[in-house]
C-alpha cells in the first residue's frame, strides 16, 4: 500500500484498561495540533486520571464527545493500551488506530482489526534509528517507570535510602542494585543515585558500562560473554549463560537492599535472573520491584500487579508505573502521539505511507491486510 488518505480529524479515547490513569494526549498539545489544521475529538473523562478535566480540553478548543460513540469518517484514533475488543468495534473501516499494541502477545486484536478493515500503528514496533526517537514512546514511558521504580522502593523500604549522620549515629546509605541499563534502567540508577543511595548495576551489554558508571554507579562486571542483540536490546541468551549469569549475580543480589530488573527481550519472556533462592539469601525487609512483570517477569517468584511476600522480601510485579504518575507520563506520551501524527500528516489529510521507514515499521494493519510479517505467519498458522 503505497498511502492512505483521510481527513484531518483526531480522536482521543479514555482508556479503560483497570488501573490505567493515563490520557494519549494533553490539553496543551491540543493547540499544536490545531495549528497544524488537526481537529481534536475527546472521549469525556479521558483526561481525570492524569489530572485533566474535560474544562481544560475544552478550553484548548477539542471537542468533547461521549466515549461510546461510533467513530465514523476517516480519523486517527489515539490511545494508549492494546485497544480492547469495545473499542476495536468503534471503528470504521477508514480508521486508522495510534497506540501501542504488542503483535505477539495481542493477535485477537490483530484479527478483529483486520475483519473491521481498519488500520493500525503500533509504538512497540518503533524502529531503532535516530529518526524514529520524537516517537518513542517505549522509551519515554520506561524512563517514567524507571523513576518511579526507585521511588516506590523507597517508600515501601524500611529504612532510608541516604547517608545520614547524626549525633545519635550514622545511617548508611540503602544498597541498590539495577539488573538491566536500558531507558527504564538508567533513569532507576538516577533517581536512586539522587535519592542518596549506594547503587551497583548490572547489563549484558558491554557498552552499557559506561552509561552506568556516567551515573555514578559501580558497573558489576561478571566474566562472561553474551551474545549481541539488535536495536539497543539485548539478544536471548542460551540456558547456560543464564544459568552462569544467575550464579555470579547471585552474590549481589543477597547483599542488596533493593533490586529493580528492568531486563527484556522483544518478543520474547523475560528472562529470569532472581531465582527465588535468591530471595531467600536477602535480608528481610528488602525490596524487588520487577519492571518485566507485564512478560514473565525478571524473578522467579514475580506476579503482575501483586505484591507476594517470601521471607520478608516483597516481591512488587510492576508494569503499570507510568500510571502512578499519570500527569508526567502523559505529557511525554502526548508528544510522541503528536510527532507521530505530523509525519502521518500530508496537505491537511492522513497519509499512511508504508513506504516510510518510520511509518512502515510502525503499521501493524493496513485497511485489513496485516503487514507485520510475524504476526501474519502467526495468524496465517491457525492460531486465530
Amino acid at each position: 500500500m503505497a498511502g492512505c488518505t483521510a481527513v484531518s480529524n483526531l480522536v482521543v479515547l479514555r482508556e479503560d484498561a483497570p488501573g490505567e490513569r493515563r490520557v494519549a494526549l494533553v490539553p496543551s498539545d491540543v493547540a499544536r495540533l490545531a495549528s497544524l489544521g488537526v481537529r481534536v475529538e475527546v472521549d469525556a473523562g479521558a483526561g481525570e486520571g492524569a489530572a485533566h478535566t474535560d474544562h481544560e480540553y475544552r478550553e484548548a478548543g477539542a471537542e468533547v464527545a461521549d466515549p461510546g460513540r461510533v467513530l465514523s469518517g476517516r480519523r486517527l484514533v489515539v490511545g494508549i493500551g492494546p485497544p480492547t475488543a469495545k473499542v476495536v468495534d468503534r471503528l470504521v473501516p477508514e480508521s486508522i488506530l495510534l497506540s501501542f499494541l504488542p503483535p505477539a502477545t495481542h493477535l485477537d486484536v490483530i484479527a478483529r482489526l483486520r475483519e473491521r478493515r481498519a488500520t493500525a500503528l503500533s509504538f512497540d514496533l518503533v524502529p531503532r534509528i535516530s529518526r524514529a526517537q520524537s516517537v518513542d514512546a517505549l522509551s519515554s514511558q520506561a524512563s517514567a517507570a524507571g523513576y518511579q521504580a526507585a521511588v516506590l522502593a523507597a517508600d515501601r523500604l524500611g529504612r532510608m535510602m541516604p547517608m545520614l549522620m547524626t549525633a545519635a549515629g550514622t545511617i548508611s546509605p540503602a544498597r541498590v542494585l539495577v539488573l538491566g541499563a536500558g531507558v527504564a534502567g538508567l533513569q532507576a540508577i538516577a533517581t536512586s543515585r539522587r535519592l542518596g543511595a549506594a547503587v551497583s548495576a548490572y547489563d549484558i551489554r558491554p557498552e552499557a558500562a559506561e552509561e552506568i558508571r556516567s551515573l555514578g554507579a559501580r558497573f558489576v562486571e561478571l566474566p562472561i560473554e553474551a551474545s549481541e542483540g539488535s536495536g539497543g536490546y539485548a539478544a536471548e541468551q542460551t540456558q547456560e549463560f543464564v544459568e552462569r549469569q544467575r550464579e555470579l549475580v547471585a552474590s549481589t543480589v543477597a547483599e542488596s537492599d533493593v533490586v529493580i530488573t528492568t531486563a527484556a527481550v522483544p518478543g520474547r519472556p523475560a528472562p529470569k535472573l532472581v531465582t527465588a533462592e535468591m530471595i531467600e539469601r536477602m535480608r528481610p525487609g528488602s525490596i524487588v520491584i520487577d519492571l518485566a512483570a507485564a512478560s514473565g517477569g525478571n524473578c522467579e517468584l514475580t506476579r503482575d500487579r501483586e505484591e507476594v511476600i517470601r521471607s520478608g522480601v516483597t516481591i512488587i510485579g510492576a508494569s503499570d508505573l507510568p500510571s502512578h504518575v499519570a500527569t508526567s507520563s502523559s505529557a511525554l506520551y502526548s508528544r510522541n502521539v503528536v510527532n507521530a501524527a505530523q509525519l502521518l500528516l500530508a496537505d491537511g489529510e492522513w497519509v499512511v505511507d508504508t513506504a516510510d521507514e518510520v511509518v512502515g515499521a510502525m503499521c501493524c494493519v493496513a485497511d485489513g491486510a496485516v503487514l507485520h510479517e510475524p504476526t501474519r505467519i502467526a495468524l496465517e498458522g491457525g492460531r486465530f
